[in-house]
């Protein structure tokens, strides 16, 4: 039996415009998904999720006969996209042992909300690869797994994702991520998040598509996407500079373009005005949209008392900086 733990994350800049080779600045939080592996005697394949927000669920398949729908009241397309990456996770460590026909009992927990644009499904990937591959025999290093667990991605969001949030999971601390090019983020100031999360889920794949379609309609959409690479680049010289005012500064400008691409919602912008409010140096959502979560900076209460208090948002917490990625749990 073998665990491992990968963090979650948080985007200071650049989401969706990274799909478009733009840079991003990821950061991981100190929120994680953990994954427990344990080879079987059979071929197939038994997950048992706890914590995703989905109250639990225990699934099996490979072989004949099974059906790998499990009975719990939430979208078929995330459970589906939650199989899928625990699926690919599996079929990556067997390659790299250079095995197949091995089935494994798996059990997934997560500090880190489903589908909420905090990373959870790069996160368990990333942790799933690690615990599968050290089951087998085989240890992989962080680069190694930050590749095979982007192939995953790629694979189950139809060739739309970045290798942003994998790479930031595997690596943790702060990262820069422009195409394939990645790499970590060093000696980054003290960055107070605050999140605040509405209890609902975007669907990535859906928003990635509507930012893609904009773009390819209006030429302005276009120099949207590009100028959120240009605040990422701006929020490059404020973290080399530890200037936190401007780094939200430019998040609330980042804020704004991400709503102009018609990702953000209601939910969302409520959750950061409140926290702009309450003196946050910035506000923003993060991740894909659609719902899910917000990120704030404030180095005091005030902004995490707001979020609490503000109709929509289901929790609302701090998470500092987790400088470390994967990592062996047992």
């Amino acid at each position: 039996m073998t665990t491992s733990s990968a963090p979650g994350k948080v985007y200071l800049f650049g989401e969706h415009a990274v799909v478009y080779g733009e840079p991003a600045v990821p950061c991981a939080i100190e929120r994680r998904a953990r994954v427990t592996v344990e080879r079987r005697e059979d071929e197939r394949l038994r997950v048992r999720a706890n914590d995703l927000t989905l109250d639990g669920f225990t699934v099996t398949w490979g072989g004949s006969g099974t059906d790998p729908r499990p009975d719990v009241d939430v979208p078929t397309p995330l459970v589906e996209a939650a199989m899928g990456y625990i699926d690919g996770a599996i079929e990556q460590a067997l390659d790299a042992a250079g095995e197949d026909g091995i089935g494994f009992d798996i059990t997934v927990e997560s500090d880190i909300p489903l589908g909420a644009g905090l990373g959870s499904s790069a996160a368990v990937v990333v942790a799933g690869i690690d615990a599968a591959a050290r089951e087998l025999g085989v240890e992989l290093d962080a680069g190694t797994i930050a590749d095979r667990a982007y192939r995953v991605e790629y694979d189950v969001q139809d060739g739309q994702a970045s290798r942003a949030d994998t790479f930031c999971s595997a690596m943790g601390g702060a990262v820069r991520v422009q195409g394939d090019d990645c790499r970590r983020i060093e000696d980054v100031p003290t960055l107070p998040f605050v999140i605040g999360y509405d209890g609902n889920t975007g669907d990535t794949g859906k928003l990635v598509a509507g930012v893609r379609e904009l773009k390819e309609a209006y030429g302005f959409a276009a120099d949207t996407v590009e100028s959120i690479g240009d605040i990422v680049r701006s929020g490059e010289i404020a973290l080399d500079d530890g200037d936190v005012e401007e780094i939200g500064r430019l998040m609330n400008f980042n804020h704004g373009l991400l709503s102009a691409l018609g990702v953000s919602a209601r939910s969302l912008d409520t959750m950061v005005w409140a926290a702009r409010e309450a003196d946050a140096l910035g506000a923003k959502l993060t991740g894909s949209g659609g719902g899910g979560c917000i990120v704030a900076l404030d180095r005091t209460e005030q902004t995490h008392t707001a979020l609490e208090y503000t109709p929509g948002c289901e929790d609302a917490f701090r998470a500092e900086l987790d400088t470390e990625g994967v990592r062996r749990e047992r």
